[in-house]
């Protein structure tokens, strides 16, 4: 019998995000601007006719949902193994993202 395999591999991001705000900024926070580089594909693939800044909170969950959905699209092509998992059902790969004002969680494919 094994224990602990995992069944879901789920991405979520949230509403409101200082990560997203920062690589939408150009920031250089020390260790952390490596992470904040690999945010700034997801900003030039979200589409937004309106104001493209940290501070338009609209634009920054975009982002943030654009972001979750490349991340999970990459470890679909990343992970071979993962892949042949989803495709035989043996595990499901989701995003999510995460209101911080409402706590509601809304699950996307």
């Amino acid at each position: 019998m094994q224990i602990g395999r995992a069944k879901v591999v789920l991405v979520m991001g949230h509403t409101a995000c200082g990560a997203i705000k920062g690589a939408i900024d150009n920031a250089e926070l020390g260790n952390l601007t490596g992470l904040l580089a690999k945010i700034k594909p997801a900003i030039d693939a979200t589409t937004y006719a309106g104001e493209r800044s940290a501070k338009n909170y609209v634009f920054v969950d975009a982002v943030a949902r654009k972001n979750v959905e490349m991340t999970v699209a990459g470890i679909r092509q990343d992970s071979s193994v993962l892949a042949e998992l989803e495709a035989k059902g043996a595990v499901k790969m989701a995003g999510a993202m995460y209101n911080l004002e409402t706590g509601a969680v809304e699950f996307f494919d």
